[in-house]
């Protein structure tokens, strides 16, 4: 099932019903123009109920193919609404081949509305978000689903601000949302609730840094999160080897998907990710969080947005290097302010050593910053 990014959404969404409810087969959702994915015939490799394959962002290793039933979509979707508060009618702001998108039509469906879909096709803006925000006038309760980036752009336009204060709740996920972009939307009264998950778990399943009701989430000794719950995939499409050792069983039978993610509980039980555990930074033989550092990096007023990676370095192993983008009307920030700002803030050890300043920040999939390219922008300097 091929899904343009400027696609109307009810063109996709027979198909998509009928995987749900068993009457048809599984939709394996792909970008037009790149190639279709197989679903083997023989339903003896296959889940019983599967109604979707769903691709990864191949962010660590190629991307693989989760395999959801209809249960599991179903499940994530009544423990959505029930964590906000009722169904409604959403605004797809996204494309539909990334798990994301797929579950604002999932959501749809199980609530019976019609969804409304951005044109996504000269790229998203704040003027496109608030011209198919109009489009929802009729709806008692809305609902949409954005990435971080996105909601940066939108609080800072005068028209995004106005759209998104329409909506009973935006569900940011996809990445790490900047703590000031969160207290800004808190301040202009957006409920903006961030979810944590993938496509192996139908989606966001952590929201707010609390399980869905239907979700489960435990920490391994080294701080891997492991998710579980019934909303789990049932493993990778031809790829056993792989699901064997992704998806687990405890002793007690439950199952778990372990992540790339390390995290840990603050004060009050919820979970905050600190990020991948192979993008952690060893420089002089301490560890540093990328998280971390961006957290405090968009704190700062003149920076809107930030991605901190490892660069190798022969005396240190690797530098702290950030990757910013000021905020608009703002001058260039140097290095050498950047650490001034950030002491007292962060050890000494994890200011960065390095800094690139761009107009925008690679994205990888739907919203997750590119760190490899970032990599690859340190490495033109030196």
């Amino acid at each position: 099932m091929a899904v343009p990014r400027g696609t109307a959404a009810p063109s996709i969404l027979a198909d998509l019903q009928s995987a749900l409810d068993g009457s048809g087969p599984a939709v394996a959702p792909h970008a037009l123009g790149s190639p279709p994915q197989r679903i083997p015939h023989d339903a003896a490799h296959l889940p019983q109920g599967l109604a979707l394959t769903i691709g990864t962002s191949g962010s660590s290793g190629p991307p693989k193919l989760a395999m959801l039933t209809g249960d599991a979509l179903r499940a994530s979707a009544d423990a959505t609404y029930e964590r906000l508060g009722g169904q409604g009618t959403w605004l797809l702001a996204m494309p539909a081949h990334h798990i994301a998108g797929i579950q604002v039509l999932v959501r749809s469906l199980v609530a019976g509305t019609t969804p409304v879909a951005m044109d996504l096709r000269s790229g998203f803006t704040p003027t496109a978000f608030a011209q198919a925000t109009a489009e929802l006038a009729s709806a008692a309760t809305a609902y949409t689903a954005l990435v971080p980036t996105q909601l940066v752009r939108l609080l800072a336009s005068d028209d995004g601000r106005e759209a998104l204060a329409r909506y009973a709740a935006v569900l940011v996920g996809g990445a790490a949302t900047p703590a000031g972009a969160l207290a800004e939307a808190k301040n202009a009264r957006i409920r903006v609730v961030t979810s944590y998950g993938m496509s192996e778990t139908a989606g966001g399943c952590v929201y707010d840094g609390r399980a869905l009701d239907v979700s489960r989430v435990q920490l391994e000794d080294d701080g891997r999160i492991r998710l579980g719950g019934s909303t789990l995939a049932h493993g990778y499409l031809d790829e056993p080897a792989l699901s064997a050792e992704a998806f687990v069983v405890d002793d007690a039978g439950g199952r778990w998907f372990r992540t790339d993610d390390v995290g840990h509980l603050d004060g009050r039980g919820a979970l905050v990710v600190d990020g991948r555990i192979d993008d952690l930074i060893n420089t002089g033989g301490l560890k540093v969080a990328p998280r971390q550092v961006e957290e405090a990096l968009t704190e700062l007023e003149n920076v809107a947005e930030a991605v901190v990676v490892g660069t190798p370095d022969p005396e240190w192993g690797q530098l702290v290097s950030a990757a910013i983008v000021v905020t608009e009307g703002s001058l260039c920030v140097t290095l050498d302010e950047i650490r001034d700002c950030l002491r007292g803030i962060l050890p000494e050890h994890a200011l960065p050593r390095r800094l690139a300043t761009l107009t925008e920040l690679p994205l990888l999939g739907p919203g997750k910053p590119d760190r490899a390219a970032v990599r690859r922008r340190f490495d033109q300097d030196l």
